[in-house]
């Protein structure tokens, strides 16, 4: 089965590349994986501190993905696949797409001003071309009508 793997942040670019992915997925009888990146917080002296550091950004991200696959499952009736993981977020992706053969897309949101995101950077300057799967880059200005129109 085609799967779009769609990374979600708090940002409004990264609900608008979901929801294009999810259309894109109901068209062509493919499925979704959401992904949620935690960053490695700094070093904390403290063991006890970073721990909580560590539990309450682990806690934010499960709630992301847990809103976003319901809005998901609501508007499309597909239920995605659902990933939070810690570290260095283009190492991860590569690791999730070697990982699945069935991942046809990786799909990112672009911001609507100001610089790229870091994982768009990441992935437009050089490493795209070592990607074994498209890079869908959806614009953040896109309103939901283009979006389903275009998807």
């Amino acid at each position: 089965m085609r799967t779009y793997l769609v990374v979600i942040d708090e940002s409004p670019e990264a609900q608008i590349a979901l929801r294009f992915a999810a259309r894109r997925a109901v068209k062509t009888g493919g499925g979704v994986e959401i992904l949620s990146l935690i960053p490695k917080p700094d070093f904390v002296q403290w063991g006890g501190v970073m721990a909580t550091i560590e539990e309450e950004a682990r806690q934010r991200a499960e709630a992301l993905v847990a809103g976003a696959a319901g809005t998901l499952i609501q508007e499309s009736g597909l239920k995605p696949t659902i990933t939070v993981r810690e570290g260095d977020g283009p190492r991860i992706i590569r690791e999730l797409i070697d990982a699945n053969p069935e991942i046809a897309a990786l799909v990112l949101g672009a911001a609507t001003g100001g610089k790229p995101g870091a994982l768009v950077t990441h992935f437009t300057s050089g490493d795209m071309a070592a990607l074994p799967v498209p890079l869908m880059l959806i614009p953040g200005s896109l309103d939901r009508d283009a979006i389903d129109r275009l998807s």
